[in-house]
């Protein structure tokens, strides 16, 4: 009689079954894991870009809005300014037409007025040259 210390070739072929479709089992769940941690990261990325958008328009939203604040209260504030130098320009008009009625060839107070005239004219100039760059 002889003695076999090799095992049964049909046990070698029951391990070597029972193994393969364990190491398969595994490979298949590691191929798995791998595709939802891909899947999920794709998404995730997809939601911060879509968040990051949304976040973008509201400052420059925000930021817009504070602009056209800006440019309205210097539109208000040079608007208003024109007024006023548009009345002391019609003040001294009526001032210069009262002194050209009332001087005499002694007195040289019109130069004056019309000097004051031309630097009230410059500054009504200049003002409403800023409030053509600011439309």
């Amino acid at each position: 009689m002889e003695t076999n210390t090799e095992p049964s070739s049909a046990y070698q072929n029951r391990t070597s079954r029972g193994k393969s479709p364990s190491v398969m089992l595994v490979l298949l769940v590691w191929i798995l894991l791998i595709a939802a941690g891909i899947t999920g990261a794709y998404l995730y990325s997809n939601h911060m870009k879509q968040d990051m958008i949304r976040q973008l328009q509201a400052d420059t939203h925000k930021q817009m809005n504070e602009l056209k604040q800006s440019y309205e209260a210097k539109f208000t504030e040079l608007s208003g300014e024109v007024k006023e130098l548009e009345s002391k320009v019609q003040s001294f008009n009526e001032l210069l037409t009262f002194t050209k009625d009332n001087a005499s060839n002694k007195t040289d107070n019109s130069n004056k007025l019309y000097t004051q005239l031309n630097e009230v004219k410059k500054q009504l100039n200049e003002l409403q040259r800023k409030m053509d760059l600011l439309k």
